[in-house]
Order: C-alpha cells, then structure tokens, then sequence
C-alpha cells in the first residue's frame, strides 16, 4: 500500500518509519529534522484540537505558524489512546515502524500501557525516544517544565544578561530547540547502532541535561575556580576585544579572538598605538583592561559608522558583524544562498540546516498536515485485520 503522503523528501533517512506522539516544540522540532531528511513521519495527535500548537499565534491565512514550521512534511491521524479500537491501529503502527517518539511528563506513556518494556516486546528492533524535561531518572524527574523553567534551573539564565541587569531568558525557546536536536541525533545514533545489533534501544533525552552540556565557558570557570560566574551582557569571557561596540550610528559586534587580529584591529582603526601599549599587549592583559580598552577603541568607532567599520574591519581580515533584526537577517543574501529560508504548505519558513551531497535539498516542501488529515487513510493502512491478512 502506498503511504498516506507520497510527496516526502527523498533523503538519508527514506525508508524509516517514525511514529510521533510529540507535541508543542522539543519533540516536533527533532521529528521534522527527521522528516526533512527523508523519514515518514506520522503525527499522532489527540481528539479536540490535536496538538496544542495548532491553538497558538502567529496566524497566517487561518495557518498557526507556530504549529506549521516544526510538523512540515508529516501525516496526521487522531487517535484516542485509551480507547481499545484507536490502541489496536496504534500497536499496528508500532509492529512496523523503525522509531516511536514521545514527550509527555515521566510516567504517562507507563500508565498508557506503552512503556518501552511493553512496546519492545511488539518490536524489538523498534527505537523508543523520550523527551521531557528532566528526564526518566532522578529527583524532579516528574516536574513540568516548559523552555523558561529549564533556562532558568540549568544556569542559562543567570549568566544571560549585563552586569547591572537581571537573569534573562535567551531570546528563543534554546532549550527546547537544543533538546530536540540531541533528540535527532540520538535516534539517528540509535538507529545507526542497531544495523550491527539488530536490537532496538530506548533514548531518554533532557531538556535540563541538553541546555546544562551548553553552558560552556561559565561551567569551566566554576570547576575552575569554585566562583559563579557573572553576567557579562555581550563580552566574551575569555577573549578581548570580543563585544558589541558603539559607532557613530549604533552598534556592531568585533571578535578579535587572537593577539593578530588585535593588531589586525588597530591597524584598520589607526591607533596602531595601542597594540604595542603595555596595558594590551596579550589577551590576559586585554582581559584585566577590557573596560579602559573599550573606552579607548570606542572614541574612534564613534567618529565613523556602523556600515564603515563593517567595511573596513573585513577588508583587514578581523571578524565583524552589523547586529540585524529579523528582516533583515531573513532578507539576508547569505540566507538565500544557504536555502534557509523556504516554502512549506504555502508558508515561508527555516529550511533544513543540513547539507549531505547526493540529497536534494528542496526550495518547496510539503507543509504541515491540518488535523487528522492522513486519518482515513492510516487507519486503512495500519487496520489490525490488514495485519493479520
């Protein structure tokens, strides 16, 4: 029988089955990744409105984009999980899919009956991926959480901010996005593992464990030195000059990461003057001085433009950057050469970040699916008496 939606995107990943109970952002963000590249992915979604996302703004042409960008390229069917008739198609789908995907809060998919237990016994090859966001083993394992309380108790926050300003979220859902990445590429691992063991595997992903492994430098310095590391807004914290900066007409980011490049920088200013000053000399001494250094580099970016020294520091080989908005960064030339930014189902939105020579890489997808738009289909496909057939 041919699939509910034969249009998917030939990839890597064709020919992978993938039931997706996830909802919100973690879990469909992985399983659209998993889409893109190719795999089949079913969206199971519950009786009333489905997932909860197809409920939230922004709107377009009656479309929820919140809900259209991370379920593009997947099938829809509803099904109540608790009643016998829709729990026979599911266990139908999970006898034949290679991945079965969830995010509820530790313990619902037990008292379901749909343990890993319970379903490996169904399909033993099948790979079983949980996101949530503490994880299936420890204290608070059964806390809610939504991306601001893990941002929060990870550490993220406290050091997202400037000195004189409170803890602040990151300007995006990063610990959902970033646990729905881990989640992909340990389904991928998962599935890479069991073409030598033949044996399926449960993967428990999250949120706190993905945003707690990217705090990076602030983590090494408390193992370092036993101090909370504080908020610095836009410097490094190991590299000077390494900030934002203050021009004529606003502000532009420079990442001079090196000694070089701090000469590189001087030169292109002319105040060759302070790479040779004692106060700047290496990095550690540009760390101790960084506010005198700021203050001396900024009397002379403020005498020119934001657009100048953009110029001028990339003709001299120093890393520079405007600061966009959103058009402008969407608008960018670079975003179209990279394909980043498609059509789906009508809709502009992300395209895929990654790039595998022999993979078409589509400028239009398939959009998301309305609300149990493959269902009548899937239920012929996986209706149990076809299986006994």
């Amino acid at each position: 029988m041919q699939p509910a939606d034969a249009r998917r995107t030939f990839g890597p990943l064709s020919g992978v089955l993938v039931v997706d109970l996830t909802h919100v952002l973690t879990g469909p963000f992985g399983t659209t990744i998993l889409a893109d590249l190719g795999a089949r992915v079913i969206k199971v979604e519950p009786p009333g409105h489905g997932d909860d996302t197809r409920t939230y703004g922004p709107f377009l042409k009656g479309q929820s984009l919140y809900f259209s960008f991370i379920n593009r390229g997947k099938e829809s069917i509803v099904l109540d999980l608790k009643k016998d008739s829709d729990r026979a198609i599911f266990l139908t789908m999970i006898r034949r899919a290679d991945v079965v995907t969830e995010n509820y809060r530790a313990g619902t998919m037990d008292r379901l009956g749909f343990s890993y237990a319970a379903l490996a016994k169904e399909n033993p090859r099948l790979i079983y991926a949980s996101s949530s966001g503490f994880g299936h083993s420890g204290p608070v394992e059964s806390f809610a959480a939504y991306d601001t309380v893990v941002q929060a108790v990870s550490g993220l926050m406290s050091i997202t901010g400037f000195p004189d300003g409170p803890p602040t979220r990151v300007g995006t859902s990063v610990s959902d996005l970033v646990a729905g990445t881990f989640m992909f590429s340990a389904i991928v691992s998962a599935l890479y593992a069991r073409e030598k063991t033949g044996k399926g595997a449960q993967v428990d992903i999250a949120m706190s464990d993905c945003t707690f492994a990217y705090l990076e430098q602030a983590l090494m310095e408390y193992v370092a030195t036993g101090q909370v590391p504080p908020r610095i807004g836009n410097r490094h914290p190991i590299m000077t000059p390494f900030d934002s900066f203050e021009a004529e007409d606003g502000q532009f980011v420079i990442a001079a990461g090196n000694d070089h490049l701090f000469k590189q920088l001087c030169q292109a200013i002319g105040r060759p003057e302070l790479a040779v000053d004692k106060r700047f000399l290496t990095n550690p001494d540009r760390l101790k001085t960084n506010v005198v250094l700021k203050q001396e580099l900024e009397r002379t970016l403020k005498t020119a433009t934001k657009d100048h020294w953009v110029k001028t520091l990339h003709a001299a080989g120093v890393p520079v950057a405007p600061i966009f908005n959103v058009k402008e960064a969407a608008e960018h030339p670079q975003i179209a050469a990279r394909n980043m930014l498609i059509e789906a189902g009508g809709i502009r939105m992300p395209g895929n970040p990654i790039k595998i020579s022999g993979y078409e890489d589509p400028k239009v997808r398939v959009g998301a699916p309305t609300l149990d738009e493959h269902g009548a289909a899937l239920r012929r496909e996986f209706a149990p008496q076809a299986e006994a057939v």
